[in-house]
């Protein structure tokens, strides 16, 4: 199986990053993995979605987040 991919698409999602092939954005995988949802949860209601799409998603805020900018937060609410 080819390894899933992030994409950004002027028409598809305003342009948010999304897993190729489908519509499912990169916000919308983390912010289920920080409410608590599972992987398999996703799965689930995703039909579309493989676990190599939520790496991906993953792997690509990862990347973002390395960049030189810098996020000042206050406070982390946990």
């Amino acid at each position: 199986m080819p390894q899933a991919s992030i994409t950004s698409d002027p028409k598809i999602m305003m342009g948010k990053p999304t897993v190729f092939g489908t519509r499912i954005t990169v916000e919308l995988i983390l912010e289920k993995l920080a409410c608590g949802e599972t992987a398999d949860q996703i799965l689930s209601e995703h039909p579309r979605l493989t676990p190599e799409g939520i790496r991906a998603a993953i792997g690509f805020a990862a990347e973002v987040l390395r960049s030189d900018v810098v996020y000042p937060i206050d406070r982390v609410e946990g």
